[in-house]
């Protein structure tokens, strides 16, 4: 991979204003900032106006996932907003992901659609729980060739299936990937892990990260020694 990985904070806390006081702390030390859908909800586009103001990238976790017209709707009611990157669930299949598409290149052309396969939350116990038959593995792969196969360019995933999609998928797709934690870090619900240089080395386009940043001493030297680490994987 020749890309250079790249470091988005998510920005995980209880409300605005001290979310709005971290990404002070933040100014100038990273450039994407994630914001995930219980901020969106509880302060909706205009805290998606201040971070951007801030000069931060927004990469908005919303997840959608519905009828294919009520999820073009959806994307077209982000129409003026810095939203440089917005997830979508893959499983809601191809018209879906396409309608998708078709509504951020009405509003929004600047903004990149991913689509997440299966949440880093899940492992092979609670995906047969829900009735798959498929492995994990599997499930991935299928709906990472199906979002190819609609026109996604990125996808999120665990970055234990970076190799897996860089093998099998026939486009140079962005991967975001959460589940990172630096070496030491606590892993709490997310069951599928990786450090940032690994993630990087094995050909990840942007890692997500939130607590190792927001519980750090200081948050903006925790940011610049994660960044510094994927400038210096091979």
């Amino acid at each position: 991979m020749s890309k250079q990985c790249k470091l988005i904070l998510a920005l995980d806390l209880p409300d605005k204003e001290s979310a709005l006081d971290m990404l002070k702390k933040l100014q100038g030390s990273l450039e994407w900032v994630k914001i995930g859908l219980q901020m969106y909800l509880k302060y909706g586009a205009d805290f998606v106006r201040q971070v951007g103001e801030m000069g931060f990238k927004v990469f908005l976790d919303l997840k959608l996932y519905d009828i294919p017209n009520t999820v073009a709707s959806a994307v077209k009611s982000l129409e003026g907003l810095p939203v440089s990157m917005l997830t979508i669930h893959t499983s809601g299949g191809a018209e879906m992901m396409k309608a998708a598409l078709n509504a951020a290149k009405e509003t929004n052309k600047e903004m990149q659609i991913l689509g997440v396969t299966v949440l880093t939350s899940f492992d092979e116990d609670s995906m047969r729980a829900t009735g798959f038959d498929r492995t994990l593995s599997e499930q991935v792969l299928k709906l990472a060739k199906l979002a190819e196969e609609s026109g996604l360019s990125g996808l999120v995933c665990s970055p234990l299936e970076i190799e897996l999609l860089r093998k099998n998928l026939k486009s140079e797709m962005d991967l975001i990937t959460p589940g990172i934690r630096p070496a030491g870090s606590d892993s709490n619900e997310q069951k599928r892990i990786m450090t940032p240089s690994l993630a990087a080395k094995t050909g990840s386009s942007y890692i997500v990260v939130g607590r190792p940043i927001l519980k750090a001493e200081n948050p903006a030297e925790a940011a610049k020694a994660i960044i510094k680490e994927l400038k210096d994987a091979k």
